[in-house]
């Protein structure tokens, strides 16, 4: 058992610190932040996305936005698409395939942000909302796995990719981490 944890501990530290040392990334991370800064000061909203664990993730996200994370201060203007309604509703009616951009089409405007979370960056379902964002004017920010075959990534306006090619899980640790690194950056990016 303990050499299954300290096995999981280290290859999570590894990726952690290959991530510390990635100059692009880095830039990638801030310039994502900056994105939802930019839209939120114009009035704008960031909508999120993915399936399964990405789909927590972005819930995660949006209930950190409107909520708090770590100190009190005014609600921010976040959505995950995760209404069990409208997800039934359009995948019986048109397909999972398009749940998320038919949500994008219904509320998303121009100048709002498009937060997509794939592990794999070829959800078909996340890379058809993030078409649909680029169509409206939407800023679509990729938050991804390697950059090869990446689907979602040739529709983003900033790809934030974990370069990792093992189990879905490990880039997903990471997704959360940049999740909670963006909300700092965009609470310290309006002086929250």
């Amino acid at each position: 058992m303990k050499k299954i944890i300290l096995q999981e501990l280290q290859t999570a530290a590894y990726l952690l610190n290959h991530c510390i040392q990635d100059e692009k990334q880095l830039q990638c991370i801030t310039q994502a932040a900056d994105i939802m800064i930019d839209a939120i000061q114009r009035g704008k909203k960031i909508i999120a996305c993915g399936n399964g664990g990405s789909h927590c993730d972005a819930m995660h996200f949006a209930e950190e936005m409107t909520g708090k994370f770590r100190h009190t201060r005014k609600a921010l203007p976040a959505m995950a698409i995760s209404e069990a309604s409208h997800l039934t509703c359009v995948g019986n009616d048109y397909g999972f395939l398009h749940v998320f951009a038919r949500f994008i089409e219904g509320l998303g405007c121009a100048g709002d942000v498009l937060l997509a979370i794939s592990t794999s960056g070829k959800s078909a379902n996340v890379v058809l909302a993030a078409q649909k964002s680029q169509e409206k004017k939407m800023a679509v920010i990729a938050l991804t796995g390697p950059s090869q075959d990446n689907f979602l990534a040739q529709h983003a306006t900033c790809a934030i990719h974990v370069p990792y090619t093992g189990p879905a899980d490990r880039i997903q640790e990471m997704h959360i981490k940049i999740i909670h690194i963006l909300i700092l950056l965009i609470e310290k990016g309006l002086a929250l």
